[in-house]
């Protein structure tokens, strides 16, 4: 059997960890992600029947029972991954009746996947009806992203379009937009509710002064949506207080979204 950690998708996992605590998103042991496996990748490298331990989860899912998961454990350092990941990472699958998690590798000091499993489990359950290949569920908190959310309006029309401005690619990566949530407490089953409904319509959904939820098809393309988002608000904050003289307009988006295939949420452009 193969070594784990030469894996593909830990070695991605790892470096990406290592890449958002650089980026400055993942403070302390702020954010978190969970990549979803099929069982013959995982085959390769664990005996799927050997299980260290069970876990519940706090939250029951019909539909991700017998699923693997890659997920950052509760109270862990992202700037800790790189050198230890079997202490900060786990490998689980969920259980035949949805309702706890079965540890296949990794949390090696006792640890735990991280508190907010529920909510990222919400939302894997909500992006695969909508998109069979979106794998990814990430949580960070960009720094400027989340200074927007003190200063400009939260409608989340009014937040998007103030991102598509900002820079030619914006509607380009996200043509779906971004959905905005007002504060909530974290850690509950009630955010993640909230943010699963959210992800039906968009891979975005920023959670006011506290970070971002993003979803994709895989790791570099979660990261990328999460990155052109948080380049966009860096840049809104930057002008917020000038008075522009030019923008990207609605014609200009019409025309990105001819020369690129894509097609902007639907009542956002004029």
């Amino acid at each position: 059997m193969k070594d784990i950690l030469t894996a593909p998708f830990m070695q991605e996992m790892i470096h990406t960890c290592t890449n958002m605590y650089a980026h400055g998103w993942d403070e302390r042991n702020g954010g978190n992600i969970s990549l979803l496996l099929d069982e013959e990748e995982v085959k390769e490298y664990l005996d799927v029947f050997k299980i260290i331990r069970k876990i519940p989860t706090g939250f029951y899912t019909k539909e991700l029972a017998g699923k693997y998961f890659l997920v950052t454990g509760t109270g862990k350092y992202f700037k800790n991954v790189e050198r230890d990941p079997e202490n900060n990472l786990g490998l689980f699958r969920i259980n035949e009746y949805g309702d706890g998690a079965e540890l296949l590798w990794g949390y090696s000091q006792g640890g735990r996947f991280t508190s907010e499993l529920p909510a990222h489990l919400m939302s894997h359950e909500a992006r695969l009806r909508v998109d069979p290949e979106n794998r990814v569920v990430m949580h960070s908190h960009p720094t400027n992203l989340l200074a927007m959310t003190y200063v400009h309006d939260l409608d989340e029309k009014a937040f998007t379009r103030t991102l598509w401005q900002m820079s030619t690619e914006c509607i380009v990566v996200f043509p779906d937009g971004v959905n905005v949530l007002p504060w909530m407490l974290c850690g509950t089953n009630e955010i993640g509710e909230a943010t699963a409904e959210k992800m039906k319509t968009a891979r975005l959904v920023v959670w006011a002064q506290h970070g971002i939820y993003g979803c994709g098809k895989d790791l570099d393309e979660t990261f990328g949506l999460i990155e052109t988002a948080e380049k966009a608000a860096e840049i809104y904050l930057k002008i917020a207080h000038l008075p522009l003289k030019q923008t990207i307009t609605d014609e200009d988006m019409h025309l990105l979204e001819e020369r690129f295939g894509v097609k902007g949420r639907e009542g956002y452009l004029s």
